[in-house]
């Protein structure tokens, strides 16, 4: 392109919003985690040979990146027009050539290899022994304030006020590329606040045993209830960084804040550790049983996030499960057992329910064109045994609320137990529009959160509830 200087341009933060060094460290974490505790000591050779350890051991999926795609644009529209582009990065050179080899954009690669880290006045002096003086610089941090200033242009990606405003007086700027905020709605998405709402199962034994004019027992049911949901926020954050690569090859859970790169892995880590060290205070202000119920829950749904979810079967088990325990904990937070029916139709309900999110995934995949469910064992063929596992499960729930409406602890409990039949319709009729709406492919991928927003489902679930109340009071 006459007159242009070449484009050279960095790699993470820059043409990716994440960092392939982080990503790197958790394919390693995942392949061994005794390599974890190699970590501080590999540091030490210098991080031009740690990052050539890491990459040794776990590499980045090129093809699955989050790219900017405004950033990415404008690149091709230079390179037709005849400009050279050039790839400066202090990632790994393994990285940075398989991101060059998947693009197929740049005319070559200056990367950090055995003996050299390309960071701040390191990757100047390659840039300039590689193309000469005279270039144009896209970048996203202050790292790379050296290197814009001494470049012809400045092509700015993100970058935050100030140090725009600095560069904007040395060097002419040539594009700007706002930054994809990630912001609170992408944070509330990351923790899931949505998903806070299945942990209402804590409140089961204060409404079963008609506690609920107990100050003390609601108020301790709700300190259980913000304990349980940091946790459940803590995990899920660990699980998205986890499963960062089968998220990116799903056509919902791409988007993703990890996934998509809206939010730093960092970042996720540190909100992590904080949600955890808030879960635990709070479990610790209800009882010392309770806050052994919340570690028995992170430790299942760890060993969910981390092995059993790929285990066909099995992992709809340990989420009927997690939804069990919960109401477990409830019980244990106040101090009344859970009955053995309540434990039995929650196995029950809560297995077909577990099964409505996984078919819900397999037709959304279906749908989608795809054939097997990326990082799980399951194929769009499993739904001939899926479908009816769901269904009799949910069959069964009522079965067995059918039996607990004819025993004699009900008949003690209720002022009119013959009515709790009509609830038993209701179930009826809840679980079979939820098993009709994943037929449609219109699931949530969690069917309490669709529960809890669909009004057909609220209409159900009020009715039932009213239903309870009359019958035991009247």
């Amino acid at each position: 392109m006459a007159g242009q200087p070449p484009l050279v341009v960095d790699l993470d933060g820059t043409l990716t919003p994440t960092d392939t060094l982080v990503e790197s460290l958790i394919g390693v974490v995942k392949r061994s985690p005794l390599d974890l505790l190699q970590l501080p000591f590999r540091l030490l050779n210098g991080r031009a040979d740690f990052k050539d350890w890491v990459a040794a051991r776990a590499g980045v999926s090129v093809g699955s990146l989050p790219y900017r795609e405004p950033l990415l644009e404008y690149l091709r529209e230079e390179k037709r027009k005849g400009r050279r582009i050039v790839l400066a990065t202090a990632a790994h050179r393994s990285i940075a050539e398989g991101v060059s080899t998947h693009l197929g954009l740049f005319d070559a690669v200056i990367a950090t290899q055995a003996g050299r880290n390309l960071k701040g006045e390191a990757k100047l002096e390659a840039i300039r022994k590689e193309i000469g003086g005279e270039f144009a610089y896209a970048g996203d941090s202050a790292a790379d304030a050296p290197i814009w200033r001494a470049a012809k242009a400045a092509v700015l990606v993100g970058v935050a006020p100030g140090v725009a405003d600095s560069i904007r007086k040395d060097v002419p700027v040539e594009r700007e590329f706002a930054a994809e905020q990630g912001g609170l709605g992408a944070w509330l998405r990351a923790f899931r606040v949505h998903q806070w709402m299945k942990n209402l199962l804590l409140f089961v034994p204060l409404l079963t045993a008609f506690s609920f004019f107990d100050v003390w027992k609601l108020v301790t049911t709700v300190i259980a209830f913000f304990a349980f949901s940091f946790a459940a926020s803590a995990s899920y954050v660990l699980n998205d960084l986890w499963d960062l690569e089968n998220d990116r090859a799903h056509p919902r859970k791409r988007l993703r804040p990890f996934a998509s790169g809206r939010i730093p892995i960092v970042q996720g880590l540190v909100a992590s550790a904080a949600a955890l060290v808030v879960a635990l205070a709070l479990a610790s202000a209800v009882s010392r049983s309770f806050l052994l119920m919340l570690v028995l829950y992170l430790a299942l749904t760890s060993a969910y996030s981390w092995l059993l979810k790929e285990r066909a079967l099995i992992d709809v088990l340990t989420l009927s499960l997690l939804y069990t325990l919960r109401i477990i904990a409830g019980s244990v937070a106040i101090g009344i057992p859970a009955s053995s029916w309540l434990l039995a139709f929650s196995a029950f309900i809560f297995l077909s329910l577990a099964l409505v999110k996984r078919c819900a995934e397999l037709v959304s995949l279906e749908q989608s064109g795809q054939e097997e469910a990326p990082g799980r064992d399951y194929r769009v063929g499993d739904l001939a045994v899926l479908w009816p596992l769901g269904v009799g499960a949910a069959l069964s729930a009522v079965v067995v609320f059918g039996l607990f409406i004819s025993a004699e602890e009900t008949r003690q409990r209720y002022a009119t137990p013959e009515l709790l039949w009509l609830v038993a319709l209701g179930l009826v009729y809840w679980l079979a529009r939820l098993w009709i709406k994943t037929s449609r492919g219109r699931m949530d991928d969690d069917p309490l959160v669709y529960a809890i927003e669909d009004s057909g489902s609220l209409l159900a679930v009020s009715f039932m509830i009213a239903v309870t109340l009359v019958a035991h009071f009247f």
